[in-house]
């Protein structure tokens, strides 16, 4: 096979420009809202999952905190959707970018950040130096929990790419094995080709996990400091 392995991960590009906007678009156009007295399955399936994520996420944060509902909510939702959408065939995934991911882990983390200053100073500032620290250590420390804050956005953003970008590797090596092994071995093809089933459906639910985990990080990062 002569294909590059890396050739999914690339933005597509339409008469030299990139369409990636628009494929960021797609999830936000299918979530459309019902104008009907009655609501099809669709959009009640909809309303559903949107409480049902607001009760998960904002059960623990203060009223200042509950304010971010729909931002957590539209996000968790961008995610999901984002995810499942890149595993569908001659597709493209924008969450297998760093850059996307980090474009939205650094806004929604500083945010969290700066209204912690804002409205909880002290609180902020006292999770630099814990309570009984040394006198000898506090340099150090002032210096580690510095660098701990500012790898949070870090973290959240190469966790999300990592994830998913080993899950397309994968199935993108066993679906060519498995072609390959097609007429050469038809038994061996047949067990690849179950293993390939089955980490399809995992990748399915890696993808709604790993946005819940994203989101959930981010609630964190906004309750501790509201």
């Amino acid at each position: 096979m002569n294909e590059n392995l890396f050739a999914s991960f690339i933005t597509p590009t339409m008469m030299g420009l990139p369409i990636v906007v628009l494929i960021i678009m797609l999830p936000s156009m299918l979530m459309t809202s019902s104008k009907r007295l009655v609501s099809n399955r669709f959009h009640s399936f909809q309303q559903w999952l949107v409480k049902l994520i607001i009760k998960q996420m904002m059960l623990i944060h203060s009223p200042k905190g509950r304010t971010w509902s729909l931002m957590l909510v539209s996000l968790i939702m961008f995610i999901g959707s984002t995810n499942l959408l890149g595993l569908l065939p001659h597709t493209f995934t924008p969450t297998t970018q760093l850059s996307t991911n980090l474009g939205m882990a650094i806004p929604l983390w500083a945010g969290a950040v700066i209204l912690g200053f804002r409205h909880k100073l002290k609180a902020s500032l006292a999770h630099f130096l814990p309570q009984g620290t040394p006198i000898s250590l506090i340099p150090m420390l002032i210096i580690i929990e510095t660098i701990s804050l500012f790898i949070q956005p870090m973290a959240l953003a190469v966790r999300l790419t990592a994830n998913i970008t080993a899950g397309h590797l994968l199935i993108h090596l066993i679906g060519g094995a498995t072609l390959v092994l097609t007429s050469i071995s038809p038994p061996t093809a047949t067990i690849t080709f179950i293993i390939l089933a089955l980490l399809t459906i995992l990748e399915f639910a890696v993808a709604l996990i790993q946005a819940y985990v994203f989101t959930l990080l981010v609630s964190l990062y906004l309750h501790d400091n509201t």
